[in-house]
């Protein structure tokens, strides 16, 4: 699967949606606020350690505008649009816009392998880039580094050592630190955090690590 198309109709985009749910952020900078999350269906990515397979088909189809007053329901300020990967539906573009318009902090994650140039610059881009360990690192689309203001943020998620070398060698080559802020996040039940938390110190890293706090509070329950 490359894309999800959408439909239009009087300007209001269709997306198909896993799901729309309150939590905790669990991750990246604005870990701990309450946030509700948009869950887009369909990802063209496989990789080894995902945990939102099922988001990769299946859903519903929704209406920006249905959307958004699902959201602005929750009555909170923080909101994510995820997947699956959210990019893979043109549509997107038009959510992420209006959510902003009506003044959310709005974030979206993604695997960093389509073009982000086209996101809203209002919106905080948390880019994944991918790890060799997630099996998809031929997928990451490095121009997408030029598009990155100081509010985004890079993610690398490290399933072991091979994976903390290749991250710490591509935030050297890409001078990483500089542009964004990079976090790093140990695959859940596979890497233990102590390691990494050791690595980094060791090496002085120029980076912030981080935990996915929902899964300490919640395992891999979906709309958790």
């Amino acid at each position: 699967m490359n894309s999800i198309s959408s439909d239009r109709s009087a300007g209001n985009a269709r997306l198909r949606i896993t799901e729309v749910f309150l939590s905790l952020q669990g991750e990246a900078r604005s870990v701990g606020w309450p946030t509700v999350f948009v869950r887009l269906t369909g990802c063209p990515l496989r990789c080894t350690y995902c945990d939102t397979a099922y988001a990769f088909s299946g859903g519903e189809w929704m209406g920006v505008e249905d959307l958004y007053a699902r959201v602005d329901a929750y009555g909170v300020r923080h909101v994510t649009v995820t997947g699956g990967e959210p990019l893979a539906q043109r549509g997107v573009h038009e959510l992420l816009s209006r959510l902003c318009d009506a003044g959310y902090e709005v974030s979206l994650e993604t695997s960093g392998a389509l073009d982000v140039a086209q996101v809203d610059p209002r919106v905080i881009k948390v880019l994944d880039l991918k790890t060799p360990g997630s099996g998809e690192e031929r997928r990451n689309l490095w121009s997408n580094l030029e598009h990155l203001g100081p509010l985004d943020q890079i993610k690398l998620v490290i399933a072991d050592r091979a994976d903390y070398e290749w991250a710490r060698e591509r935030m050297r080559e890409h001078a990483l630190a500089d542009r964004v802020e990079v976090l790093l996040s140990p695959v859940h039940g596979e890497l233990e955090p102590r390691e990494l938390a050791q690595w980094m110190l060791d090496d002085r890293l120029h980076a912030r690590m981080q935990v996915q706090l929902h899964k300490y509070l919640w395992g891999n329950e979906p709309g958790r």
